[in-house]
């Protein structure tokens, strides 16, 4: 197979590093490799320590290797963290050939216009996603190349984040020699990866329930439109059982993957649960429903923070296909209910779909953001496979869809 239809995707988040090998040159990405390793280094999507960072990153990288056959030339990585930030941007540009036809330069001419933001000196743009056109005040546009008019605006969601966490990422993709494709928004990515169109473009939103943050991402009318993070996760909801039960965190963290629920799916009143032996905790026991109760709280108020987000965005009510769970938090059992009952939608669990090759193995929400970042990388290759010119409109059709949603800072 060719090289240059291999794609590596690198999810780096707080509790491990998920790196995908995957060969794109049929009609869905055929996993080669995949490589998991236990994070180090990374805090709430921040790096903390850079060495540690750097050794988790190499150490899942190599395994996909290995398991590949390939080596790792270049790599697509996502990007998460309270210091993500979106929002709207608005350009206007005068079309400029002669017979007023709108052309790829035009396009590129006004996503460069909206990359024109007053941003604080701390922060870099990571994205500028294309929500739709206007030409000479005719609105929704999805693609305009080829149309004819004089006056070529765009409505677009920006995404940036803070300079120094941004370049330390790039600063440890660079340590483990590994060239950096792009860094790409882990919700986003998420979104690629388990929504249809028709959620898209009907308007849903996907929470990526991490170990150390909450990443949301509204879509509608085919793309992101607007995201945020809480820098609440499942680490936090571990905390709070090792604070309320009083047992070490290695024996709350096993309690919440093993016999952790919410309310509703708990069991019934006196049912106890065995704590894992660590430490102190050894042949302790706590009742379940204790144990769904504070899982309960943490998770309600969680998805509480970005209703409260999202509402003061002016999203209450965007996503009326509903909610995507995804991230290993939403595994636990009754959240996608919770979710339901939090914001008033219909709720479901987010999973990666076609794929194919080693596809059982990363079947799951946890994975669905390192899915999407193959995705994305697939989508590069479209448009990059298809230069504008000659052939015109039918030429340039599929790869503007592919460029413009991949629009990159």
């Amino acid at each position: 197979m060719a090289r240059d239809q291999i794609i590596v995707g690198i999810d780096v988040g707080t509790t491990k590093v998920c790196t995908l090998i995957a060969d794109v040159t049929g009609d869905v990405p055929e996993i080669l490799g995949v490589g998991i390793a236990p994070s180090q280094g990374i805090r709430k999507g921040v790096v903390v320590d850079a060495q540690a960072a750097v050794e988790a990153m190499d150490a899942s990288l190599r395994r996909a290797e290995q398991q590949s056959g390939f080596k790792a030339l270049s790599a697509f990585v996502g990007i998460a963290g309270a210091h993500i930030l979106s929002t709207n941007s608005h350009a206007v540009v005068a079309v400029r050939h002669p017979d007023r036809a709108i052309s790829l330069e035009d396009v590129a001419r006004v996503i460069d216009g909206a990359r024109v933001i007053q941003l604080p000196p701390d922060q870099e743009i990571i994205h500028v996603l294309p929500q739709h056109f206007v030409v000479d005040g005719m609105n929704g546009i999805k693609d305009p190349i080829g149309m004819v008019g004089r006056r070529l605006e765009i409505e677009a969601n920006v995404v940036t984040g803070a300079l120094t966490s941004i370049h330390n990422i790039m600063r440890c993709v660079e340590a483990i020699d590994v060239e950096l494709d792009a860094l790409v928004l882990q919700p986003l990515a998420a979104g690629r990866a388990v929504l249809s169109d028709e959620e898209q473009d009907f308007g849903a939103m996907v929470i990526d329930l991490g170990g150390g943050t909450t990443d949301a991402a509204v879509f509608s009318e085919g793309t992101l439109i607007h995201s945020c993070t809480v820098p609440v996760g499942g680490s936090q909801i571990s905390n709070d059982l090792a604070f309320g039960l009083r047992v070490s965190f290695p024996a709350a963290e096993e309690l919440k993957i093993r016999h952790g629920s919410t309310i509703a799916q708990a069991r019934g009143e006196g049912q106890a649960v065995p704590v894992s032996s660590y430490d102190w905790d050894a042949g302790q026991q706590v009742e379940q429903r204790v144990v769904a109760e504070i899982i309960d709280a943490r998770l309600a108020e969680t998805f509480e923070m970005v209703q409260v987000h999202m509402q003061r965005a002016g999203l209450g009510e965007g996503y009326p296909a509903g909610v995507v769970l995804t991230g290993g938090t939403a595994l636990i059992p009754g959240a996608t209910a919770l979710a339901a009952e939090v914001f008033g939608v219909p709720a479901r669990l987010g999973v990666p779909h076609r794929l194919g090759g080693l596809a059982d193995t990363i079947r799951g929400p946890a994975y669905a953001a390192t899915v999407g970042l193959l995705d994305w990388g697939r989508e590069q290759l479209v448009a990059s496979s298809h230069p504008q010119g000659k052939s015109g409109i039918s030429r340039v059709g599929a790869a503007l869809k592919a460029w413009l949603r991949n629009f990159l800072a």
